[in-house]
């Protein structure tokens, strides 16, 4: 009894795998017609293949005839072929190969991650240009950089006036590039050496650097920088702001603090659109003194007000030195700023003449050598 129960339990497992079976083949069947009738569309074809026969053009007296097949697999790249009674012959349809084109850089933040805040700044260790090359593998001939990461907002050219200082330019350059990376700044800087022993003229200078570096890059953002200042905070950022900014507000020659509320000297940065506004800096301040509180005046006159710093971050640190030789005091400097009212339309980048005689291109800064010509004689007291 318990056997004949069990064989009749047996059979009807038998007959239920057996009905499996035919359900999952019936089911394949279906899709397999269903899909591969819509890809090869077989009696469509055929009856195409037999009216091509009739109608298509032979090769040169061949006889044969052409028809087009598609041996396409689902999920696959198609492929057209052109077959004879003789051959398969792949048509000249290659498969595209081309490569994603890179995604955009983001834009640059605007408070890099990567600043470190109060620096430790001294001059006491020798300084060589070897080492500050060494320091900065990743600026690129002639002083120029941009991050690899990101977008920045403005390409900033670094303008320095220039003459008989290449002990300050190694300081210079050893601490204002890792600054200035770290800022993820698109920056070029440049020397603007006045040759010859005249006497200096640091706002000529510095609106020459102006109409160089427009010549080498399409720069919107300038900053016009001393040769011995250096900062001694990186989160003081080296670009340009709605409105001209004064960058060395508090140097340690002042006791941190600035001197007066018109100061505009050391370290200061003008958009490109600002700069025009004021049709640049004065030409005519021969010497020492005077050139920073004209620009405060064009600056204040063209209705723009100047921006700074906190005054913690806006700290700098100059090497100390003599006075250069043919850059003394200039007695006419209180003078010219009481007139930069009427002065300032006239003289200025609009005014600008100088002779270029040399621009060399070093690993970490392009040097602009020029002739400015000479002061005019002073007037003779009567």
């Amino acid at each position: 009894m318990t056997r004949l129960m069990l064989g009749r339990t047996l059979e009807r497992i038998c007959k239920g795998v057996l009905l499996l079976c035919l359900l999952h083949f019936l089911i394949m069947m279906i899709l397999y017609f269903d899909v591969y009738s819509q890809r090869f569309d077989l009696f469509s074809r055929f009856n195409n293949g037999r009216n091509g026969s009739r109608n298509n053009v032979s090769g040169a007296g061949s006889g044969h005839h052409y028809y087009y097949y598609n041996l396409s697999r689902p999920n696959t790249t198609s492929a057209s072929y052109l077959a004879t009674g003789e051959q398969l012959a792949p048509t000249m349809q290659p498969e595209s190969n081309q490569t994603p084109s890179p995604k955009p850089l983001p834009p640059c933040p605007e408070n890099p991650p990567g600043l470190v805040g109060r620096l430790l700044i001294e001059f006491s260790s020798q300084m060589t240009m070897e080492r500050v090359q060494k320091e900065n593998p990743n600026v690129t001939e002639g002083g120029r950089y941009s991050p690899p990461d990101c977008r920045p907002r403005w390409k900033v050219a670094i303008i320095i006036p220039f003459r008989h200082r290449e002990n300050h330019l190694k300081y210079w350059l050893h601490y204002l590039h890792p600054i200035l990376r770290r800022q993820k700044i698109d920056y070029g800087i440049y020397i603007i050496n006045q040759l010859g022993e005249d006497t200096f003229n640091r706002a000529k200078l510095l609106n020459i650097g102006y109409m160089e570096a427009q010549k080498d890059a399409e720069y919107d953002c300038f900053i016009f920088s001393d040769v011995d200042l250096i900062p001694m905070d990186d989160r003081n950022l080296y670009h340009c702001y709605d409105q001209p900014r004064h960058f060395a507000i508090a140097m340690d020659k002042f006791g941190f603090r600035l001197p007066y509320a018109g100061y505009f000297g050391g370290v200061s940065g003008l958009s490109k659109k600002q700069f025009l506004k004021i049709n640049g800096f004065p030409n005519e301040y021969w010497g020492w003194g005077g050139e920073d509180d004209d620009i405060y005046n064009r600056i204040t006159l063209n209705g723009m007000k100047v921006s700074r710093p906190d005054v913690r971050i806006g700290r700098y640190r100059m090497i100390k030195h003599e006075r250069d030789k043919h850059n003394e005091p200039n007695p006419q400097r209180f003078n010219k700023i009481q007139n930069t009212k009427h002065t300032m339309k006239k003289d200025g980048i609009s005014s600008l003449t100088y002779k270029l005689l040399q621009i060399k291109r070093y690993p970490l800064y392009t040097n602009i050598s020029v002739e400015i010509g000479k002061p005019p004689p002073r007037p003779i007291k009567g």
